[in-house]
Order: C-alpha cells, then sequence, then structure tokens
C-alpha cells in the first residue's frame, strides 16, 4: 500500500503509470473503467461517488472510457464491467487506513486482503478482486481517500472535499494524457 498526504499526485501518477505499462498494451488498446463507490449519505462515504461524477463531467465521452457510480453495492456492476471488458479498473473509495484525513492511498487489488477494512461497506474487496479478477481477467487497484466523518446526512468534510477536487483534475488530466484526448 502507497500512502500519499499533501503530495500525493507525483507518486499516484508514478503509480498508475508503473500498472499502465506493466499492462503492455499499445495506447489505444487501453480499456479502463472507473468505479465510485460509496454512500452519499454518509458524510465522507460518498468521495469516490463525487470523483466519478466529477469525471463525467470534465472528460468527454471515450469509447475505452467507462465511468461508474457504483454506489454501496458494487457487485450489481460486474455485468456493466463484463459487457465494457476493461483491462484495468480503478475503484474509487472512502478507506478507513488510519492516515490524516483527506489522505489518497494506492492499492493494487491483491493489497487489499493485507488491510482488514480498507472500505466502509461489508463485501470485502479482496473477495469482489478475486472474483472479477477471474471473470474478467484484467488489472485492479482502489484509489482511497481517507474520510473524516461517515455520519448520516452530512456531507463532504473540508479535507475530503478537497482531495476530491484535487483527484478530479489529477485523474482527469492523467485519462486525458493516456487517450490523447488533448487539442493538438
Amino acid at each position: 500500500m502507497k500512502t500519499f498526504n499533501s503530495s500525493w499526485s507525483e507518486p499516484l501518477r508514478d503509480a498508475l503509470e508503473k500498472q499502465r505499462r506493466a499492462l503492455n498494451l499499445p495506447a489505444d488498446a487501453l480499456r479502463l473503467a472507473f468505479v465510485g463507490v460509496g454512500n452519499e449519505l454518509n458524510g465522507d462515504d460518498g468521495a469516490g461517488l463525487w470523483i466519478v461524477r466529477g469525471l463525467k463531467w470534465v472528460l468527454p465521452q471515450h469509447e475505452r472510457l467507462l465511468l461508474v457510480e457504483a454506489g454501496i453495492a458494487p457487485e450489481n456492476f460486474t455485468g456493466v464491467l463484463r459487457r465494457f471488458e476493461p483491462n484495468w479498473v480503478l475503484w474509487v473509495d472512502a478507506a478507513d487506513m488510519n492516515q490524516a484525513p483527506g489522505a489518497v492511498s494506492w492499492v493494487m487489488w491483491e493489497g487489499a486482503e493485507e488491510i482488514p477494512q480498507i472500505s466502509t461497506h461489508t463485501l470485502s474487496p479482496g473477495l469482489l478482486g478475486h472474483y472479477l479478477g477471474a471473470e474478467l481477467g484484467c488489472q485492479m487497484g482502489i484509489i482511497g481517500i481517507q474520510p473524516v466523518s461517515l455520519r448520516f446526512g452530512e456531507g463532504l468534510t473540508p479535507a475530503v472535499r478537497r482531495s476530491v477536487r484535487g483527484l478530479v483534475r489529477f485523474l482527469a488530466a492523467w485519462v486525458g494524457d493516456c487517450f490523447k484526448l488533448h487539442a493538438e
């Protein structure tokens, strides 16, 4: 597990690029899915959903990019993922890993098993990862944001809101580079 506090963007870019290169795919063959997980009614638990919504707002639709708001039951979206046939799935979620509020963490799916409670949801990331890995045959990673509050009826806390905004900007730029979405 790699954890990034105030300067998470460069280490996260390095981790994402390393995994993208490990796929050994031509640039025009990358099929990438972002899956936002969480419950926006429970404060910072909605961070993953807000990030995917932000990406939908700033990125153009692309045939090799899937943005899914999975909510509290990501297992219900396995059919959508199967039809899309990604070679990489990036889960975005609030993840309680005893870090500073709003800290951003990167975990390859295999590493999620080492952390007993990475997610605030009941389905184990390891169990879902094993199933999807077998079904889809793709790489998976988790981008986690350390929550401050998971209280019902609260919105995002300021620390998590800053991380969400930063991640949307960062991920949109990174996806733009991957898919050559920038004007030439």
